[in-house]
């Protein structure tokens, strides 16, 4: 077992003492990308906070949130204050986020001020990697991405506001593929090195035998994402529930691809699998549009993942009774 790794044992009883973990993934609806929402001149505590408190009242428990290196390179101590705030307010609501650190998806350039406009009709127009493939392929300019990995969790190490860290979001992704191995690699390293007191994990999403092999072995948890059907997730979380260790699914929920709250929900408490569906309100990511939309689209009438417009009026009502019901908040 690497070197600071939990036990299975202690895994089994952290999560033993967690509740049903249930939430989303979530950016307030003014923000377009992660730069948007944790820079100074566009973070936006009072979305934030409004946002949070629907999804505390239908249930949720805890939302999965993306940080970003350029943020902490840029302004490190105001980044950590933005970050106090958020928790405050997170907290306030009954809810405890896990905090991702780097992810492979979308844009591969990501660069720090202002961030463009919506492309209309376009899923996730503006999104940004971190750090980008030109930085994930050159170790030699990690150094400022251990100092972010390293000062970030030694600054909230203990704090009981924050679930898990997730170190990395699809590495592999956008082409990059195994290439994301080393980033990997190393940023478990960092995080070991730190040793917080809370899990560490890098979620399964693809077939990438060496990147799957290494999440596996090196995760305290284990999580995974899932945009199929209900017998496709059976399969996977048996599949994980093999290794002995908790599982959470900390990606799901994409109606046009068979992957809906009433569907699976259900399977996810009956196995105790902690989920978090892809999207809160619908605002500046656009995805409500499907992944392959083209510039312009209408909004489709079936929405393809969020909960809530954006005055939070739930998308489909039937779909918040049924959260309320699994969740015990009706």
């Amino acid at each position: 077992m690497p070197a600071g790794r939990w036990t299975a044992k202690k895994a089994n009883a952290w999560y033993a003492q967690q509740p049903w973990l249930l939430g989303s993934n979530f950016i307030p609806s003014t923000a377009i990308n992660q730069l948007e929402m944790w820079q100074a001149l566009s973070f936006d505590p009072e979305t934030i906070g409004r946002e949070l408190g629907w999804a505390s009242a239908i249930g949720f428990n805890s939302v999965r949130v993306f940080l970003h290196d350029l943020v902490w390179q840029a302004d490190a101590d105001g980044f950590k204050r933005r970050i106090d705030r958020f928790l405050d307010i997170a907290a306030y609501k009954g809810i405890r986020p896990i905090l991702v650190l780097f992810d492979d998806c979308w844009n591969a350039n990501p660069q720090p001020g202002k961030q463009p406009e919506p492309v209309p009709g376009v899923h996730n127009s503006g999104w940004v990697q971190s750090p980008g493939e030109k930085i994930v392929t050159n170790p030699a300019s990690w150094g400022r991405l251990e100092s972010y990995v390293k000062g970030l969790l030694g600054a909230f190490a203990g704090d009981e506001r924050i679930l898990t860290w997730d170190l990395y979001n699809e590495p592999g992704n956008k082409g990059l593929g195994e290439r994301s191995l080393g980033l990997l690699r190393a940023t478990f390293e960092w995080a070991g090195a730190i040793r917080p007191q809370q899990p560490l994990t890098a979620g399964v999403w693809a077939d990438y035998p060496a990147l799957n092999e290494f999440q596996i072995e090196n995760s305290d948890i284990l999580t995974f994402h899932h945009y199929a059907d209900a017998a496709s997730l059976l399969e996977w979380i048996q599949r994980f529930k093999e290794y002995g260790r908790p599982v959470v699914c900390t990606e799901y929920m994409a109606r046009t691809r068979g992957s809906r709250f009433s569907t699976h929900l259900p399977v996810f408490k009956r196995e105790r699998v902690g989920c978090y569906n892809w999207g809160l309100v619908s605002g500046k990511t656009q995805t409500v549009y499907p992944w392959e939309s083209p510039e312009g689209a209408a909004e489709p009438e079936t929405w393809f993942h969020d909960v809530f417009q954006q005055d939070g009026t739930p998308y489909d009502e039937v779909e918040v009774t049924i959260i309320k019901r699994l969740s015990g908040s009706d």
